[in-house]
């Protein structure tokens, strides 16, 4: 069997769409979206293996056909949505794996194709996510830049995974801090190497999560897995997750998200970005912490294993 490489491509935030359009609408514009992403893949040789709703399976016969398709989507697509409302915005989430894979009525199947899915549910909005076989097979003299995030443990798979990001944007982004605040320099915090768990509270609330139990959502609807009943936090406000041994946060919401350390009084701003959770602090949902009203989550790390 000869060697593909697979790419899910997601469109994030499809169910606030389906809330302010109505179904009708909502399915028509997820659909023009999601036959663009494969009128795209298929000019650059790409194949689609099926539709999903509000996501693609593609695959390519060759590696750098894939990524240049990949990059050349999240470029065009963020510029489209550009002045869209914030509620109608759905940002494409990307996973790219490479390997031999076995067709059959419509579907495909293999290890590539798993961990592809996998990774473009870890990856975050705007983001493309791609195991190591897809880096390793990058051409010489490829202008393509990435950033090795370590391994990660995939569902299903008995070994960790080496995952890359591809950094399609003309900006980098830092490892650590994507926005600071204006309150001081970012905090001076040890890294910490959690090997139990993440555990949250707000008012009574309170739930603790083990790596293998991420990502959750924190949010006002009932289906995240940490619920803050707030009119100020977005249905799946920000989202936490695990990736190559540290606890990452990273906001999903319509009014931002602000972090503190419990050893620095600085403060990290987030807005559709992600910072790592480096010690026990604090997280401020849909306004800063200037607010006293405003609905704040604390997490600390312990060395237990949660109740699954």
């Amino acid at each position: 069997m000869a060697e593909v490489t697979v790419v899910f491509a997601d469109l994030a935030g499809s169910t606030g769409v389906f809330e302010s359009l109505g179904n009708e609408k909502a399915t028509r514009a997820i659909t023009r979206l999601t036959h663009w992403i494969g009128k795209v893949c298929d000019a650059y040789s790409g194949r689609v293996v099926k539709y999903l709703g509000d996501g693609v399976l593609i695959v390519f016969s060759e590696n750098n056909d894939a990524i240049e398709a990949v990059t050349e989507l999240q470029r065009v697509h963020r510029q489209r949505i550009r002045n869209w409302p914030e509620l109608l915005k759905m940002r494409l989430q990307i996973g790219m794996a490479r390997g031999e894979i076995v067709e059959q009525d419509g579907d495909c199947f293999g290890d590539a194709v798993n961990v592809a899915s996998r990774l473009s549910d870890l990856s975050g909005p705007g983001q493309i996510f791609a195991t190591e076989t897809v880096i390793s097979q990058l051409v010489p003299g490829s202008t393509v830049r990435s950033r090795n995030l370590g391994a990660m443990d995939i569902r299903g798979r008995s070994q960790a995974c080496t995952v890359h990001r591809i950094e399609w944007q003309n900006e980098l982004l830092s490892e650590f801090f994507t926005v600071a605040d204006n309150l001081g320099p970012p905090p001076v915090a040890e890294p910490v190497t959690p090997t139990g768990a993440i555990e949250l509270s707000w008012l009574k609330v309170k739930s603790a999560f083990a790596p293998t139990q991420l990502p959750v959502f924190i949010g006002r609807d009932h289906e995240a897995k940490f619920v803050v009943q707030d009119p100020r936090v977005s249905r799946m406000h920000a989202k936490i997750g695990w990736r190559a041994g540290k606890f990452y946060l990273e906001d999903f919401s319509s009014y931002g998200t602000w972090v503190r350390f419990s050893d620095s009084a600085a403060v990290v701003s987030l807005r559709r970005q992600e910072c790592v959770l480096l010690a026990d602090g604090e997280i401020a949902l849909g306004a800063p912490f200037d607010d006293a009203t405003v609905p704040s989550v604390r997490f600390k790390f312990s060395t237990s294993q949660p109740s699954q």
